[in-house]
Order: structure tokens, then C-alpha cells, then sequence
């Protein structure tokens, strides 16, 4: 049964805090007519800390789509290796033993994926299936760990790798002065992250079910107006209030495995703004404690879109694990308005350690190109054809 491994995070190092952000506001926007709603809302948000690829005096610049998407290109192909090599060490997996790649990011575009230039670049087989998502926004996180666990479900000797990759801080657009765009640039963050899925064995969430869930009618709620100076985030006053139609979803989900969504012993969810933590506790009936690791990601790190969940996540494996046998819930919010949902059971007792950088070279992996090569032990059986029904494990 699929196995979800301990993630790897990283972001990078340059530091915005919440004074900043607010100094910035005032500053930049001091004759808006809402400055104080948007200081007011900017506070409320929770986040402390946000990590941009960039020095804030270039990213507060605009030089134009394309070089802000070359830079995108660059960072991500100079960071994502390393998670992509913590993660794979810490499911005790090289890269020729990886069977799918689901890249998940809504913050740049390149065509082919980044998957092709990882199979090229860190030694992974290049008959590696490919699966990027890039129009899921916050949800794609979600959605890479339930089509990972698909994939391992219809293909039990398979292992998939996700990886996922936002630089929110490119989309910033100056000229973008309503109240939801400012309380955006608040908001959001920057980082990587990645994960493995194992077909079988590995230690971490055991995944049983999954579910996808769209609110009817919202498509305008949260979306991109795409324009020759690239993505403009639109992001409607609704859509805190999205946990009232959402929680009955995630009930629905846990009922149909015979569990109560109010009854587990842990929640990885999605943290868009705190509203979402406070509602959904309020509908599921769990104290805020339950929400820890989320919330703890949008302090230091923002809404890291795609990122988030991963993170949490990882937190959880950084606190030791909720004990074998522990359920729980995972879950990405994003555009659509849609529901990415997963249910899983806690495998192992131990917590994983995340390896030190200079133990991760591992026999096999080439000069130069990081921690992600082979195990030095042959490939298992490789996945051919799905037996029918097999990706609808729910």
C-alpha cells in the first residue's frame, strides 16, 4: 500500500517580516483610501516571516514576464535538486527506482516541464513517467500526493516522487493596488519542497483513500488574470468562507472509510490565512492544537501555495510522528474552489531523520548533480499497464 515519506522543504534566505511588510504598505500606498483595512488585514493574517528568492529591492521591480520567468527557470533549477535528494534519501530510494514525477507549481512556466530537465539532469531513468500540474494553485499540493498514491495503487512495486515549486514573490504586480492584491503581497511566500510516495514499504502516512471536492460556481473566487506582465492573483472576499461547503466534504470522505473527521489524531491541511484554521475547526469540531503544524507553516513561511502542505506535513515527521497506527486527514484548498483530500494511518514508530547534505552522496549518483542517483541496487519490476479500475482507489 502507498506510503507517503517524510518531505524535504527549503526557502530561501532572503527574510521579509511582518514589520517590513506593513512599513512597506505604508510607504508605497500612503494615500490609499483603505490603507488601514489593508494594514488591519495584513496583521490578521498570522504570517511573521516570508521567505523571496529575491532581495526585496528587486523583487519590488518589474522588469517584464519574461525575465521574471527566466528567473523562476534558474532558482527552481538550482533549488529543487537538493529537496529532490533529501527526499529520496529519506525514503531510502535512488533515482532510478522513481517511476513517475508529479511537478506541481502555479508561480512560473516552462515547457517542457521541469520534469524533463530533472530525468535529464539527475540521473533518473528516462523512461520516468511525467505528471506536471500547474493550474491548481494552493490545491496542487494536494493533488500531487493523491495522484501519486493513484499511481502507486494501480502500480503496487511503483514509487513516485513529487516535487513541488513557488516563487509567489515573481507574481507581484505594482500596479495592483485593490484590497485583496495587497493583502496578497502580505501573504505569500516562497519555497520548494518534495516528497516520495513508495509503492510498498517506507515509513510515514500510509494512504488509504482520497477525494476531490469542487464548490459549484466559484471559478472566479481565485484566479489569475494572465496579462503581457504575467500572472495577476484576483482573489475574491468569499473566499474565506469556503470551509462552511468544504468541511461537510472532508466529513464525507472520512464517513465513507468508516472514520469520523472529528475523532483523528492528525490534520495536514492547507493553511491559506488563519479563517480557514479557526472555520474549520469550528465544523470539524477539533481544537486549533490540531492544526499546529499548518499553522506554524503560515507564521514563518507564508502561504507558500502548492508548499504548504508538504511543509506541515514535514512538521509533523519533525515532532516524531503521531504514534503507529495514528489517523489522519491531509488536505490542499485552492482555486475552483476545489478540495484535494486524503485519508492515511501513521507507519512506524520512528521519526525519520532528514540526512545532512554531506551524507547524502549516494554510489552511482554523477559529479556535480546532486544527491539524487541510484541506490546502486537494480530496478524492481517496472509498471506497465494498470489493471482496470485500479486508479479509483476511493
Amino acid at each position: 500500500m502507498a506510503t507517503l515519506c517524510r518531505p524535504a522543504v527549503q526557502v530561501p534566505p532572503h527574510v521579509i517580516t511582518l514589520a517590513d511588510t506593513l512599513a512597506l504598505a505604508r510607504s508605497q500606498h500612503a494615500e490609499h483610501p483603505q490603507l488601514p483595512l489593508v494594514l488591519r488585514l495584513i496583521e490578521n493574517t498570522g504570517v511573521r516571516t516570508r521567505h523571496l528568492v529575491q532581495p526585496l529591492e528587486l523583487t519590488l521591480r518589474h522588469p517584464g514576464f519574461a525575465e521574471r520567468n527566466s528567473v523562476y527557470e534558474a532558482e527552481a533549477k538550482a533549488r529543487v535538486p537538493r529537496v529532490v535528494g533529501r527526499a529520496l534519501a529519506a525514503a531510502e530510494l535512488g533515482a532510478q527506482e522513481i517511476d513517475l514525477i508529479v511537478y506541481v507549481s502555479c508561480t512560473g512556466f516552462m515547457m517542457p516541464s521541469l520534469t524533463a530537465w530533472l530525468i535529464n539532469t539527475l540521473g533518473f531513468r528516462s523512461t520516468t513517467r511525467q505528471l506536471p500540474i500547474a493550474q491548481l494553485g494552493c490545491a496542487g499540493g494536494g493533488a500531487a500526493i493523491n495522484r501519486a498514491q493513484d499511481f502507486c495503487t494501480a502500480y503496487p512495486e511503483a514509487n513516485a516522487l513529487i516535487v513541488a515549486c513557488e516563487f509567489c514573490s515573481l507574481c507581484y504586480q505594482p500596479t495592483d493596488v485593490g484590497v485583496g492584491a495587497l493583502l496578497s503581497d502580505g501573504l505569500f511566500g516562497d519555497g520548494v519542497a518534495a516528497a516520495v510516495v513508495r509503492g510498498s514499504g517506507g515509513t510515514g502516512i500510509r494512504l488509504l483513500r482520497n477525494g476531490s471536492y469542487l464548490i459549484p460556481d466559484t471559478e472566479e473566487w481565485i484566479s489569475y488574470d494572465v496579462r503581457s506582465t504575467g500572472f495577476h492573483f484576483l482573489l475574491d472576499k468569499r473566499v474565506p468562507s469556503t470551509m462552511g461547503p468544504l468541511a461537510p466534504a472532508l466529513c464525507e470522505l472520512a464517513a465513507r472509510h468508516g472514520w469520523d473527521a472529528s475523532e483523528l489524531d492528525f490534520y495536514i491541511v492547507h493553511a491559506g490565512g488563519p479563517r480557514i484554521l479557526l472555520d474549520l475547526g469550528k465544523y470539524l469540531e477539533v481544537p486549533q492544537h490540531a492544526f499546529r503544524f499548518s499553522r506554524a507553516t503560515l507564521t514563518e513561511y507564508g502561504n507558500t501555495a502548492s508548499v504548504v502542505v508538504l511543509d506541515a506535513l514535514r512538521r509533523l515527521f519533525d515532532e516524531g510522528g503521531p504514534g503507529e497506527g495514528a489517523r489522519g486527514l491531509l488536505a490542499g484548498f485552492g482555486p475552483g474552489i476545489t478540495a484535494e483530500m486524503a485519508l492515511g494511518c501513521w507507519e512506524g514508530t520512528a521519526a525519520q531523520a532528514d540526512p545532512a547534505d554531506a551524507a547524502r552522496q549516494r554510489p552511482g549518483t554523477r559529479h556535480g548533480q546532486g544527491s539524487a542517483g541510484t541506490t546502486g541496487k537494480p530496478p524492481g519490476p517496472r509498471p506497465e499497464n494498470p489493471p482496470e479500475g485500479a486508479l479509483s482507489p476511493s
